[in-house]
């Protein structure tokens, strides 16, 4: 196959003048600096962060507004339920406390069979006031398979929701700071 190159004007080039006609080349503007590189890794994320990544980067930001800037950024309806659940003192989980009896997934994180922020909308199932018709077996039951479900990381960081302890494991990740960044 050939390849045609033409003047400005429309006509066809000759092949033996387009080397020294070349133009050097260009990056795209938007890679020219650290903040469009930081873009279009994001952009090409696949999924978005887990709870656990961004309780980390909580964790790890150096003050205050930063940490709020991680919240706003990642807020979704997932997280907003999962955050409720670790440090509103009115929600009252009907699970025992403590260590939880079950299975790590050891599927390698992004390959697990579901995903936190998906089984974020039955977490009503296990508070006081949610499902009063399963009993407390059943219960137990389909929150230890919603674990074995979850990569261990993603079970670690529900069982110290539901313990509400998220803030033993993430120390500045505080519910001031959780209802500051929802106002």
């Amino acid at each position: 196959m050939a390849i045609i190159r033409r003047n400005p004007d429309g006509t066809i080039a000759s092949q033996e003048g387009f080397e020294s006609q070349q133009q050097p080349t260009q990056s795209h503007p938007a890679l020219a600096n650290r903040r469009g590189m930081a873009a279009m890794a994001e952009a090409g994320r696949a999924v978005p962060p887990l709870m656990s990544e961004i309780a980390t980067k909580i964790n790890n930001a150096k003050d205050k507004p930063r940490k709020l800037k991680v919240l706003k950024d990642n807020d979704s309806v997932a997280l907003r339920q999962v955050l409720k659940g670790a440090f509103d003192p009115k929600i009252e989980w009907l699970l025992p406390k403590g260590d939880v009896p079950f299975t790590k997934n050891d599927a390698p994180v992004g390959t697990e069979h579901t995903q936190l922020r998906q089984e974020a909308k039955r977490l009503y199932l296990f508070t006081k006031g949610g499902d009063s018709t399963l009993s407390n077996n059943k219960r137990e039951t389909i929150f230890i398979q919603m674990l074995e479900g979850l990569s261990a990381e993603k079970a670690e960081f529900l069982v110290a929701v539901v313990n509400k302890k998220v803030n033993n494991k993430y120390k500045v990740f505080t519910g001031n700071l959780v209802k500051e960044a929802c106002d």
